[in-house]
């Protein structure tokens, strides 16, 4: 089997994978994927902390640029695992209560 044909047969398995995963399952997979990343789970730890922070609190105490912590703060809130509410020109973020109840009740009964 050739590099590309190997490519190709992979890429239809994941695709007919996905697409037999409930709503839930995806839900469940896109919060896994943004925990995935260990600056995502330090602004989790932060937010914990602090229980709401605006994206400038979070710059102040990671070593990155403001733009990539928007980036990240953009992908936990899109996976359902934060909330964002504007305040002025800021915006002010807080862990998602209810969504992250969801997260860990479906990883206690799917593992």
């Amino acid at each position: 089997m050739t590099g590309k044909s190997l490519y190709r047969k992979i890429t239809m398995m994941k695709a007919t994978r996905t697409s037999e995963l409930t709503a839930d399952e995806l839900r469940l997979a896109k919060m896994f994927k943004a925990l995935g990343n260990p600056v995502r789970m330090e602004i989790l730890h932060q937010l914990a902390e602090c229980q709401s922070c605006i994206c400038n609190d979070i710059v102040a105490v990671l070593p990155l640029a403001q733009s990539t912590v928007s980036q990240h703060l953009k992908v936990l809130k899109e996976a359902g695992l934060i909330r964002g509410e504007i305040e002025g020109p800021a915006t002010c973020y807080c862990i998602d209560i209810d969504n992250l109840e969801w997260f860990k009740s479906r990883v206690n009964s799917s593992f």
